[in-house]
């Protein structure tokens, strides 16, 4: 088949439905309602001559012949937006989409860039659009990987065969309990007690590291997979959990949070730019990268 305009324009709308995981999840990504995003993919399937998703009262499920078409989507929308980016840099100009994603709370850090890099790319074109993606620490590396992301800043214990890590600057992060709690006022001797039987927020999410052997009480009664959500179980005051420390200090500087023995409850962990190897060639994405390392560079 030849591919046109309004091919790629309904290739878009169903990577979105694969990766938001159905149509009526798609709906707040796309700006579309479902009506019309399932109207769209029916227009697809038929262009395309396969069935890509089974839809109904079951649920969502991709086909066979969807997970290819979805992979080689992917390929083809990373093409069309490296030749717009590499056309542009002929006429000394940077154009197309940039595309980050980041893990959660990074806002928060005074040493993060992104805000800075995404004011010294306009100042150099008007013909960027910016695509932020927050997500889960493993999710970063993913969007990467399959091309939906020009990079990702985030963290990684085991790094991906085709992926270039750049540090960026170290995270701390404490062990946090909220006003309501009984560790929030005891007494220095009661502190090892209460320890032992507090519950600890276990968490999905990669700065969370459980595992770390610090002999604390890992029940399952309380999950997070972002800071967002070990924040909200913190203030309940049922549980205590690591944070990162210029995203708890919101809490502790208004007397709500306390740090636990930051001492001996700690730990860093770096935050990464993540690329591709293969975006070397796309001059968007080299000026990205040049402009995350200077902005993050405190030298």
């Amino acid at each position: 088949m030849q591919v046109h305009d309004v091919d790629l324009r309904l290739l878009r709308i169903f990577v979105a439905i694969v990766e938001c995981g159905g149509l009526s999840a798609a709906e707040s990504r796309l700006n579309i309602g479902r009506s019309t995003i399932s109207s769209h993919l029916s227009d697809l399937e038929v262009r395309l001559g396969i069935k890509l998703c089974k839809r109904g009262r079951s649920g969502f499920e991709i086909t066979e012949s969807g997970r290819v078409t979805y992979q080689a989507s992917l390929e083809l929308l990373q093409q069309c937006e490296a030749f717009a980016s590499t056309v542009a840099s002929s006429k000394n100009e940077l154009s197309g989409r940039v595309t980050i994603a980041t893990i959660d709370t990074l806002v928060s850090d005074p040493r993060c860039g992104v805000a800075r890099t995404i004011r010294a790319l306009k100042a150099k074109s008007n013909n960027i659009q910016f695509d932020i993606n927050v997500c889960e620490a493993r999710e970063v590396e993913t969007s990467v990987v399959n091309g939906r992301s020009l990079v990702g800043i985030g963290v990684s214990r085991h790094h991906l065969r085709g992926l270039d890590y750049y540090p960026l600057h170290n995270e701390n992060n404490y062990l946090y309990c909220a006003v309501d709690h009984p560790l929030f006022d005891c007494k220095p001797s009661e502190i090892n007690k209460l320890l032992q039987s507090a519950e600890v927020i276990t968490s999905n999410y990669m700065r969370d590291k459980e595992s770390r052997n610090d002999g604390l009480n890992y029940q399952t009664s309380a999950i997070a997979y972002h800071d967002e959500g070990i924040a909200h179980l913190i203030l309940s005051g049922e549980f205590i959990g690591y944070l990162p420390d210029h995203y708890a200090n919101y809490w502790v500087e208004k007397g709500l949070f306390k740090a636990i023995l930051p001492e001996k409850y700690s730990y860093q962990i770096p935050v990464v730019l993540i690329s591709s190897k293969n975006n070397i060639i796309s001059p968007l994405a080299n000026a990205l990268i040049e402009e995350i390392k200077r902005c993050h560079s405190f030298g």
